[in-house]
């Protein structure tokens, strides 16, 4: 992997973004700064999955626009339970899946291609798992596979739903080394997160929303006791058939 990046970030304008109509992310305007590190937190239903798939090019914007700063490869990890564990792949076959968007998904695979595999592996505690099924891993091997496949994705801009969820201690302290690491390199890392002790201490800017933007900012001011409590009572006052979203003209 590069230490030098270009710079790359990303700009929403008045960014809706809805699911049959109804709203999930409502007319938020913001900037994720080159190299920045953010953590993306609200209350369930807030739309922060919906918003990483909108800047990942998977869910189309309703209104407004997502402009992209600098030409920049884009990675998406998953949340876990996304993945399908019972399909047999190898992993080694999982890594690989991050070189498609270079080598596209029917070329063969270069021994150079091979082996950043191996070493991407090794880097997130699972040398020696090449030809280990998908299936048998535990929840922290399985994310320690996904972070594995980032690696050689080798993107500009890192857009992570829940990566710490459901795994151990320890898994979930190797891959925050590694989040830092990326930090550290300049490049751009979007989190969706739910344990706000590590927001706090590991995350310099935060997105606190509630389908609208609530606050976004320095941690420390976005997640005042205001503003957590104004994003609860956003989340208490929503229906459960939300209205469609009327964009004014």
């Amino acid at each position: 992997m590069s230490a030098t990046r270009s710079p790359a970030g990303i700009r929403l304008e008045n960014l809706t973004l809805t699911h049959g109509r109804h709203p999930a992310v409502h007319h938020v305007s913001g900037r994720f700064a080159p190299g920045s590190l953010t953590a993306v937190v609200g209350p369930n239903g807030a739309g922060k999955t919906t918003l990483l798939r909108a800047l990942a090019g998977l869910h189309k914007p309703e209104s407004g626009r997502i402009a992209h700063e600098g030409t920049a490869r884009i990675a998406l990890l998953p949340q876990l339970a996304a993945l399908d564990r019972a399909f047999p792949i190898a992993c080694r076959d999982v890594v690989m899946q991050g070189l498609w968007p270079r080598l596209g998904a029917f070329r063969g695979v270069p021994q150079a291609e091979r082996d950043r595999a191996a070493r991407a592996l090794a880097a997130v505690g699972l040398s020696g798992f090449e030809d280990r099924p998908v299936g048998s891993l535990s929840a922290g091997q399985t994310q320690r596979l996904l972070f594995a496949r980032l690696l050689v994705q080798d993107a500009d801009i890192l857009l992570l739903d829940e990566p710490f969820n459901a795994v151990d201690a320890k898994t979930s302290a190797d891959l925050l080394r590694l989040v830092r690491e990326w930090h550290g390199e300049g490049r751009t890392v979007i989190a969706v997160l739910h344990d706000l002790d590590l927001v706090a201490r590991d995350f310099p800017e935060t997105l606190l929303i509630a389908r609208d933007a609530i606050a976004w900012g320095p941690t420390g001011q976005a997640l005042s006791a205001a503003n957590r409590l104004k994003a609860r009572m956003m989340a208490e006052a929503w229906a459960d058939e939300a209205e469609h979203c009327h964009i004014a003209a």
